[in-house]
């Protein structure tokens, strides 16, 4: 009648798998693949963020993440002015700059 169904049999107790620094290797190969590739130049990238928007100065040309290419004409501690046409000035927040452009983009634009 088992044909088709082979009987469970109880195990014999065995000693306790050996090797298990082995099986948290491959865990932590993914930890540090995971650093070198993906944490690691966000973090770089984030730095350079943050030197690029504190050394923003009065007369730079910028673009925002929005796209909107502008000269600053004030700036604050957490606020900057950017003109973005003749008489038209918008406060956006210093960490929408997304790049600060070479003097004289605006003009060739």
């Amino acid at each position: 009648m088992n044909l088709l169904i082979s009987d469970a049999w109880a195990q014999a107790a065995g000693t306790p798998q050996q090797g298990s620094l082995m099986s948290l290797l491959p865990l932590v190969a993914i930890f540090v693949v995971f650093y070198f590739l993906l944490i690691r130049p966000q973090q770089k990238r984030a730095k350079e963020h943050k030197k690029m928007t504190e050394a923003i100065a009065k007369g730079d040309e910028v673009i925002t993440n929005g796209g909107t290419l502008g000269k600053v004409t004030g700036v604050g501690e957490a606020f900057i002015t950017v003109e973005v046409a003749t008489g038209v000035e918008i406060k956006v927040q210093r960490t929408a700059v997304q790049a600060l452009m070479p003097k004289g983009t605006i003009k060739s634009a």
